[in-house]
């Protein structure tokens, strides 16, 4: 028999074989799903490289998703969105046979259910949660499913300069604006600390007392002072409650991020105010005065003001004690601006020191040598010798060593 008629020959086995296999393979395409463009599958990823995923949706072969199919913001991996074993749901952009080519995207099925859910969200102002993707110029992009911006002014209820370390946080958030039209997503996360804020303030000033010291954190300075965040409201420390000596402006006690202790001065609940003082929760300058000074010591000071009586003079930062205009010079003056001017460095001795009555008596002559007294004019007797008339005025302590002859001998011959 010729290898022909071999090969040509079957048996009711291979018949039975072959047509097992050809049914098999029947089967195997009749469970393949059909699929066209635009088409929406579930499948499961299989394999992740860096640039791309690839999925099992039941086809003839394994589709693929680009990078920029995964998300709605820029990613570096695709090992960032998915993980093999993840079921998903998809959508087909491309399909061609011949190559064995099926391009699936992520993105438009997270888009399209986004935009409906976002909507519900806003219109029930609720809150949710996304991951901070990148930081851009005016503020930050998050993924919600849709590209999602939030403006530099929402982010916190004060300001920010560095958004770097923002990057990969996870926030709360609301949904401010949603447009269709122009794929726009504006967010905020300040809308939900503003309403954290307002649900703490009156539970944290019902627990406040006037007195009270507690700690807190310099949240921003202003031209009038400086806001202090006590666990979750803020209080004013006014310029003038910044310290025990004079300040120009808040920056030069505290800044942004400072912990400090502050006192309680004020609680206004009707108008949700808050007076605070970081001075009054410091030691005053009155109670370490005992410690600096003792009566007699001579100390250098500044000229703070001048009034009718004297001079007021500074020795320590917020102590001031009073020259009396008898203690400003050694001569006689009618006003210390005679002698002083404000703003002047003097030396002072302390005269007197009472802290408890907040009172220093100080002098500045006392720091002085008194000057020399002048010379006296020589008194004379009580006769002096006139010229006119001859007389003679004896001189004090003058030795006579004339007689009484020799002196008035012309005048008495006329007797004779």
């Amino acid at each position: 028999m010729s290898e022909e008629s071999k090969m040509q020959e079957t048996t009711p086995e291979t018949e039975i074989n072959a047509a097992g296999a050809e049914s098999a393979e029947q089967a195997d395409y009749a469970n393949v799903t059909a699929l066209k463009k635009g088409d929406t599958v579930k499948g499961k990823i299989v394999k992740v490289d860096n640039d791309q995923a690839f999925v099992d949706v039941s086809y003839k072969y394994d589709g693929i998703i680009p990078l920029r199919e995964l998300s709605s913001v820029a990613i570096n991996n695709a090992s960032d969105i998915v993980e093999v074993g993840q079921e998903i749901e998809l959508k087909v952009v491309t399909i061609d046979d011949e190559k064995e080519k099926l391009v699936l995207s992520k993105r438009a099925i997270d888009s399209e259910n986004a935009w409906d859910d976002l909507q519900s969200k806003m219109d029930n102002n609720e809150t949710i949660e996304a991951k901070v993707a990148d930081v851009v110029k005016g503020g930050l992009v998050v993924d919600v499913g849709l590209r999602g911006f939030i403006p530099a002014s929402m982010v916190e209820r004060h300001f920010v300069e560095d958004f770097s370390d923002y990057k990969g946080r996870t926030l709360r958030l609301k949904v401010k604006e949603l447009d269709r039209e122009k794929n726009k997503v504006i967010l905020s996360q300040k809308d939900v600390l503003d309403e954290d804020y307002e649900a703490n303030k009156k539970d944290i000033m019902n627990k406040l007392e006037i007195g009270q010291v507690i700690e807190g954190t310099v949240q921003r300075l202003t031209p009038f002072g400086a806001f202090v965040d006590i666990g979750g409201i803020d209080g004013l420390v006014h310029i003038s409650e910044m310290a025990w000596h004079h300040v120009e402006q808040a920056s030069e006690v505290v800044k942004e991020g400072d912990q400090v202790k502050v006192k309680v001065l004020k609680l206004d609940p009707e108008n949700e105010r808050i007076s605070l003082s970081i001075k009054a929760a410091q030691p005053g300058p009155w109670e370490q005065l005992g410690d600096k000074f003792e009566i007699g010591a001579i100390v250098p000071g500044t000229v703070k003001r001048l009034v009718s009586f004297g001079a007021f003079v500074e020795i320590a930062p917020g102590v001031e004690g009073l020259v009396h205009i008898s203690q400003i010079a050694h001569r006689h003056i009618g006003t210390p601006h005679e002698v002083l001017e404000e703003g002047q460095e003097v030396n002072v001795k302390i005269l007197d020191l009472n802290p408890a009555e907040k009172r220093v008596s100080l002098s500045i002559k006392e720091t002085e040598d008194a000057p020399a007294a002048p010379a006296r004019p020589e008194r004379t007797s009580r006769r002096e010798k006139d010229n006119n008339h001859g007389d003679y005025v004896a001189q004090p302590n003058q030795k006579l060593s004339q007689t009484l002859g020799e002196l008035f001998g012309d005048k008495l011959s006329k007797f004779k």
